[in-house]
């Protein structure tokens, strides 16, 4: 049977559909474990997600991952993804990154966890705990999947929590533009800063932005604010990219569509405006992060060309 510490890595679980002429009826789920709960479990599957009564799991077990991408290439981007997304207050743990924002977004408040954290595994989370108290702020830690394998497990053993799995997809520039169509709609406005309306925007999904949200989003060298408005000057969406690493990795982040403006084609018309900012600033891939339970976008994404390059977990440390 399948543990805590199996979440986030691929599994395979034969199910019980019922029974036919006295022979019990089984069908196959593959995919990536996403939680485990005394009750049910969880699969993202190639369809989507599935959870599973654990009383209708006839075995399960941890399978080989799919074709993995090398452990250098989630360190490079997870360390462009920082840099696009940059914390105020930065410390190290060896290679980890120790990061703080006021508790907005778990991107910025918490460990990175790649690379050698320079001492024990079990002394690196203590340290972990330690600054994020002298700090004021709960520990987190962002454990990228496959890589961090031995973190979750650790944590698990310890009895942290985890929020929802977020996938980290990539696609290339080229393929984007020709993948996302042109539409007929009012142009998109690229700005070095975005006005009020875009912040509220962003606020109505993120929450209100306090003053390190915004060093956050305008704190990268290369950024653009994008934003779409009707002929009365009324915002209709907006979006943010930043291109930050040594390899010009473009980040797409807060693609939002006003709720009276969606099903227009808004997202994929902002989309398509930040990629081709990004290729004007040298780009050559491009990466967005995007919870695995957001059906929706992960579905416009994938229709794009967008597919998962690594997975992560944010983990929460116990209370108390």
């Amino acid at each position: 049977m399948l543990r805590r510490q199996d979440v986030g890595h691929r599994v395979v679980v034969r199910r019980i559909v019922g029974v036919s002429q006295n022979r019990t009826l089984y069908t196959d789920a593959l995919g990536e474990l996403v939680d485990l709960t005394e009750t049910d479990l969880t699969i993202a599957t190639t369809k989507g997600t599935v959870r599973v009564p654990l009383t209708e799991v006839h075995r399960a077990k941890r399978v080989p991952p799919a074709r993995r991408p090398p452990a250098a290439d989630v360190i490079a981007l997870e360390l462009a993804a920082n840099d696009a997304w940059p914390a105020p207050t930065q410390g190290r743990l060896g290679s980890w990154i120790l990061r703080a924002a006021g508790n907005w977004t778990g991107r910025a408040n918490s460990a990175l966890a790649v690379g050698d954290p320079d001492r024990p595994l079990e002394a690196a989370v203590d340290a972990v705990v330690e600054w994020y108290s002298a700090h004021g702020q709960p520990a987190l830690i962002n454990a990228p999947m496959p890589l961090a394998a031995p973190v979750n497990a650790a944590l698990d053993a310890r009895g942290w929590g985890a929020r929802p799995l977020t996938l980290v997809q990539t696609a290339a520039v080229p393929a984007l533009l020709t993948a996302v169509p042109k539409k007929d709609l009012p142009a998109v406005e690229l700005a070095d800063d975005p006005g009020d309306d875009w912040y509220a925007m962003v606020a109505e999904h993120k929450g209100a932005l306090p003053a390190t949200a915004i060093g956050i989003l305008t704190g990268p060298a290369e950024v653009a604010f994008a934003q779409v408005r009707d002929a009365g000057g009324r915002l209709l969406a907006v979006g943010r990219g930043a291109v930050t690493g040594p390899d010009r990795w473009l980040g797409i982040s807060l693609l939002q569509t006003a709720p009276t403006a969606r099903r227009q084609g808004l997202a994929q018309h902002v989309l398509r405006a930040l990629v081709q900012w990004g290729a004007q600033h040298g780009s050559s891939r491009a990466y967005l992060q995007v919870e695995e339970r957001n059906t929706g976008a992960v579905a416009l994404y994938g229709r794009v060309g967008f597919t998962t390059h690594h997975t992560y977990l944010t983990r929460e440390a116990p209370a108390g």
